[in-house]
């Protein structure tokens, strides 16, 4: 033994967390959506979840990645803490995937054997190869997640094979015979380097890898790394639990619980099988006998799949336990009866900000509501126009600093997320996100300055005309219409929604313009008061300004759906304008046609 296999030891170690990382995250990234969308399917069935939760952590290559995403959507009220207890228990059987791939170290094949291309040390170079070629080309559609899960597999078996060479040197000074006879001697001392390990490394993958590597020694026995194995549950499973507690609310922080108080329980029942297996000779064949990489892979199967069958049906009782020891947050209503319709922020979760598709769709739920509570006091603002209610503004103002306070969380949100985005469609959805807050932020703006109008008129004891009012209620029902569409557009990226407000914005502005000069003639003919008149020209700005922000919202939906049209979206807008779009100038003369007739009959 010298520095140099400690060196060669630890490089391989580096290469295999590496390999291990870069494939989990292209896994992760490439599925992200389908995981958004399945997951939130979940039923309450305990047996459907607990597929679930094993298939997608095979699929993940990370039962933490799994849970800590689980409980990002419990906080945001997307499943439950009941729903997500099957979900737990099918991450820890999921995750034990990997060790059945580490196993082909074991895997026997003479070299012109069929076999011989799943050995790492073909597979290693081969899936190298593969991903520098398909990065290279960048032919696939997802060349660059596809490039990187396959390099990360190619790494993470260069690494084992550091390791397992490291390890065959380091066998002959019988430091490692020495290490792990003692570990046979005191299961105590295993399970605790066991924890430390998963703690550190923060993946029970990756530490059962390392033991997998081991095993290549030829010194290990069974007696000696059962022992191992259940520490790493404990040591995996609070990592997970701290990361599922940052800034999560109560409900999150009960499934990082629920997922320590599963592997506890997990530990006990493997600690009574193996005694209770080996008191009465049932593992005589197997203490003291040397284990391999194939042996530790099915072991860790065995012991997490048996687990998770006999605690499956009492996991109401994690859920019980969670609820005590993880205590309600203090409600928000109490603490700010202002802010009640909050509620929505939960959804910010700071656990799903490494799954850029979940966290997205978070910003997007935030986005919905601030769109709604700014509709809603454009439609408030007309209220108090028609007839003032000081109660009614009171909750007007309320809304609109709800509304400035979504803004600004859900801007620092997305540039949390933002570390962590690398495919294109979510930089172009961020785009859109980014767009969005501002329009709808200003939408709420233009709501309370119209609301301001109606509360300048009262303080002065002064009022619109009968004809102004019902000249207003046209105009209403068409900024209703334009919103209303630019509302669908946004919700769910809806061309055919977005293609109908820029003829009505239009319309707008011909009526804007046509009770404009309504207005003056109503002043020159003293049907309307100075002060009024010129709060009146305010209103009509600001309601012009409305339909600007939902045209600029039907337009960005538009080049979102038609990303050739991006860098052409002017020319495409004044193309409208300019009467070359038959569509466009049927729908805009119907509309013109419609609330002109309105608005004459108001006359």
């Amino acid at each position: 033994m010298n520095v140099f296999n400690i060196i060669t030891l630890f490089g391989g170690l580096a290469m295999f967390l590496y390999g291990m990382r870069l494939m989990g995250d292209g896994l992760k990234e490439s599925s992200s959506g389908a995981l958004k969308g399945v997951m939130e399917r979940v039923t309450g069935t305990p047996f459907k979840a607990f597929l679930l939760g094993l298939i997608m952590t095979a699929v993940i290559q990370s039962s933490t990645a799994t849970i800590v995403i689980t409980s990002g959507l419990v906080g945001a009220g997307i499943i439950s803490l009941h729903q997500s207890l099957g979900i737990i228990i099918g991450a820890n059987v999921g995750t034990t995937v990997t060790g059945q791939i580490i196993r082909l170290l074991d895997l026997n094949a003479s070299g012109t054997s069929f076999l011989q291309f799943f050995k790492p040390s073909t597979l290693a170079p081969l899936a190298l190869i593969i991903g520098v070629v398909i990065l290279m080309t960048g032919k696939m559609k997802n060349s660059n997640k596809v490039g990187q899960i396959v390099i990360g597999f190619g790494i993470l078996f260069s690494g084992l094979m550091g390791m397992t060479d490291a390890v065959g040197s380091l066998s002959e000074s019988g430091i490692i015979e020495k290490l792990f006879s003692r570990l046979g001697e005191n299961p105590l001392i295993g399970y605790l380097i066991g924890a430390g390990v998963a703690f550190v490394l923060q993946s029970s993958s990756a530490s059962i890898g390392i033991l997998q590597a081991f095993s290549m020694s030829g010194v290990l026995t069974f007696n000696a790394i059962y022992a191992v194995l259940m520490g790493i549950y404990l040591g995996d499973c609070v990592t997970t639990a701290i990361v599922c507690n940052i800034g999560a609310k109560a409900d999150s922080r009960r499934v990082g619980t629920a997922n320590i108080l599963f592997n506890l329980g997990k530990t006990l029942l493997i600690l009574i099988g193996v005694t209770l297996a080996h008191r009465f000779g049932l593992l005589d064949g197997l203490w003291s006998s040397t284990v391999y990489s194939g042996t530790i892979a099915n072991t860790n199967t065995v012991f997490n799949l048996a687990s998770a069958l006999l605690l499956l049906p009492v996991m109401g009782l994690f859920e019980k336990v969670s609820l005590k020891i993880v205590k309600d947050d203090p409600s928000r209503e109490r603490l700010d009866p202002k802010h009640a319709d909050l509620e929505v922020l939960d959804t910010l979760s700071p656990v799903l900000l490494t799954t850029p598709a979940l966290a997205l769709n978070s910003c997007y739920k935030v986005l919905m509501h601030m769109f709604q509570l700014s509709r809603k006091n454009v439609g408030r603002a007309f209220d108090v126009v028609k007839q003032y209610d000081a109660d009614l503004l009171a909750n007007i103002r309320v809304t609109e600093e709800n509304i400035d306070h979504l803004a600004d969380r859900v801007s620092n949100y997305l540039v949390q997320v933002s570390a962590h985005v690398t495919a294109q469609n979510h930089v172009e959805m961020m785009d859109h996100f980014y767009s969005a807050i501002n329009e709808f932020e200003r939408l709420g703006d233009h709501a309370m300055n119209i609301a301001d109008c109606a509360d300048e008129l009262h303080a002065e004891n002064t009022v619109f005309s009968a004809y102004a009012l019902r000249e207003l209620e046209v105009l209403r029902a068409l900024i209703g219409a334009v919103m209303n569409y630019a509302g669908k557009a946004f919700e769910n990226c809806d061309e055919k929604a977005a293609k109908h407000v820029e003829p009505l914005e239009e319309v707008v502005d011909d009526i804007v313009n046509a009770m404009k000069q309504n207005h003056l003639d109503r002043l020159r003919e003293r049907k309307c008061s100075v002060l009024a008149g010129t709060e009146f020209l305010n209103l009509l700005s600001d309601i012009e300004r409305i339909s600007d922000i939902c045209s600029n919202v039907g337009v960005a939906t538009i080049a979102r759906v038609r990303p050739e049209l991006k860098h052409e979206i002017h020319d495409y807008v004044s193309r409208l304008h300019e009467g070359k779009d038959e569509s466009f100038n049927r729908e805009y003369h119907a509309a013109h046609d419609h609330y002109f007739t309105l608005l004459r009959e108001e006359e």
